[in-house]
């Protein structure tokens, strides 16, 4: 006799949203497997190939037998080449062991929102967002409080508005600079003036820095210069050093959160890869001539998606950082879902609509991709 049985699903996972953009890109290669030509501009993922000198230390680990478990924290050897970057780049001051490295920049947020978020605490995120900040906090039992910015700043960060959300639930402040998916890059009077705000309340901020290396009109600071130990430094290896796949993020900050974040990565996933640490502690020591190299080539498709963009009517502002774009695409619909699939079926480009990151009547291209396939894009995007 059979059965069918069906696994009782946590309430937490229940409301758990999936990702737009992996939703997007998954259609796009669906498309693209069946023959039709679609070009994406959905995920963001540099096309660059990993440095050389990056592959030669991987491989050099694997011959010398670094394919063991490791600390769960990171090897020494990579703590100590993020504390020394973090100093030479940054102005920051952290001992080896006041950092943790996981599983991609993801890994570390999570870990984070774990380690400090009981039931019910609010976390400040300003919005347009990254999709998976608002959700990795509900995960942990927290309650996501968007502090909205407009397009017509720049998607800059109003300090008054966000220190009127602060309540007596208060507990995290989110910061991304440079910001996916709006670009924006918060200059050092915002900065000092979300530190002190975090002093004030008690705060503490968590500040994701992983596109820290692709900034064009602005200087990049971190907060932790003016409120180190109010603040979580998280970054990876993904975006500066095009290491998407080898799935290395880290975190800095004070040594009690650290050593939780240790202590609930070693009950999840233990260490990272073995081997793209070694991968890692090769990029982040000394990578300056291809991060320069691919500074320069983001900004050249920047220049060229925002003037095709705003060109057809598609009003974009000009982002100062990362590699996104969010197109007003209300031209083709009022609604970005309907537009992103407008877009997708007529046109065969893939982007994201901008539901997720909570701007409206929006839709995120990444222009990490070539010159040539920009080009390509607007030209399809122009017929509709």
């Amino acid at each position: 006799m059979t059965t069918t049985f069906s696994p009782r699903l946590s309430e937490q996972v229940q409301r758990l949203r999936p990702s737009s953009t992996i939703a997007v890109t998954s259609r796009a290669l669906e498309m693209q497997r069946a023959g039709i030509d679609v070009l994406s501009m959905a995920a963001g993922e540099p096309d660059f190939d990993t440095p050389a000198h990056v592959v030669r230390a991987a491989k050099a680990a694997i011959d010398a037998g670094k394919t063991r478990y490791t600390q769960v924290q990171g090897i020494p050897e990579l703590r100590e080449a993020i504390a020394a970057k973090l100093k030479r780049e940054n102005g920051l001051h952290y001992t080896p062991d006041q950092v943790t490295v996981g599983n991609g920049g993801k890994q570390s947020l999570f870990n984070a929102f774990f380690a400090l978020l009981d039931p019910g605490d609010e976390v400040l995120i300003p919005a347009p967002y990254w999709v998976s900040y608002p959700e990795m906090v509900r995960f942990a039992g927290g309650v996501p409080v968007a502090v909205q910015t407009d397009a017509a700043t720049g998607y800059a960060l109003d300090v008054e508005a966000l220190r009127a959300a602060i309540t007596p639930r208060t507990k995290l402040i989110v910061l991304n600079s440079p910001g996916n998916p709006t670009g924006a890059v918060f200059p050092e009077a915002t900065l000092r003036a979300v530190a002190d705000l975090a002093q004030q309340h008690g705060l503490l901020i968590v500040t994701d820095e992983m596109y820290e290396h692709i900034v064009y009109d602005r200087q990049h600071v971190s907060i932790a210069r003016f409120a180190p130990e109010h603040t979580l430094t998280v970054n990876g290896a993904s975006k500066a050093y095009a290491m998407t796949g080898w799935r290395i993020g880290y975190a800095a900050g004070p040594l009690p959160l650290i050593k939780a974040m240790n202590a609930i990565q070693g009950q999840s996933t233990s260490n990272a890869s073995s081997v793209s640490q070694w991968a890692a502690a090769a990029a982040i020591a000394d990578s300056r001539e291809f991060i320069e190299m691919a500074r320069g080539q983001f900004q050249q498709r920047r220049d060229r998606i925002v003037a095709g963009l705003n060109a057809i009517g598609l009003s974009t502002p000009t982002p100062d950082g990362a590699f996104y774009v969010l197109a007003d695409t209300t031209r083709i619909h009022e609604s970005e879902l309907e537009a992103t699939r407008i877009i997708l079926d007529e046109a065969k480009v893939a982007v994201v609509p901008g539901t997720d990151f909570l701007a409206p009547g929006r839709v995120r291209l990444s222009y990490a991709t070539s010159l040539e396939t920009i080009d390509a894009v607007l030209g399809r995007l122009r017929s509709l």
